[in-house]
């Protein structure tokens, strides 16, 4: 009895070392676990297509939906990057998707083309900034409009400063989750 005591103490101290050795350390095999990536031949082909860098795409993917295709929230955003159907709408008619439904955003590879694209094309509106990717990130989750009516009122040569503290959060763990990605997964 004594023996099995000891048997599981010894398990249970080496369980804990792990435990936090992975917590502390978070090696590959830790993020792959903890981290899951689905989609990646999707989120790799658009992201190359739209010149993002594909573990910002999975880092959103993760932080928006959890990889889970048909999630919608409560202000309605759909799928994997959790796109309004009115911002989807917008995105299909300037690159040609006349035929759009709002249920094709439930389709991944729709829904990530989109998401890049419109990812993309925020990136693009905020390149004359150092912080175009961090303020694009703000933007897909607040909204272009306060976005940049936080950079009209910073001087020239300062940070924005993301005034929504849950988009300044969504910022930080997208950018966070997405070194993550990168060291997990070589993306």
């Amino acid at each position: 009895m004594r023996r099995a005591v000891l048997w599981i103490a010894a398990l249970l101290a080496v369980v804990g070392a792990v435990t936090t050795y992975a917590l502390h350390v978070q090696p590959g095999w830790y993020v792959r676990l903890r981290y899951p990536l689905a989609y990646a031949s999707v989120i790799r082909a658009h992201a190359v297509h739209y010149h993002l860098d594909p573990a910002v795409v999975a880092s959103v993917v993760y932080v928006e939906s959890r990889f889970s295709p048909d999630t919608t929230s409560r202000a309605g955003a759909v799928g994997l990057m959790q796109l309004l159907p009115s911002t989807a709408q917008g995105i299909a008619d300037r690159t040609g998707g006349h035929r759009f439904r709002p249920v094709d955003l439930l389709d991944p590879e729709i829904n990530v083309r989109y998401g890049c694209w419109y990812l993309e094309h925020l990136r693009q509106h905020f390149d004359s900034r150092p912080d175009a990717l961090a303020l694009a990130l703000a933007a897909y989750n607040a909204g272009q409009g306060p976005v940049d009516r936080w950079v009209q009122a910073t001087p020239a040569g300062l940070s924005v400063v993301i005034r929504y503290p849950e988009t300044a959060a969504y910022v930080q763990d997208v950018l966070a989750t997405a070194e993550l990605y990168r060291r997990g997964y070589g993306l």
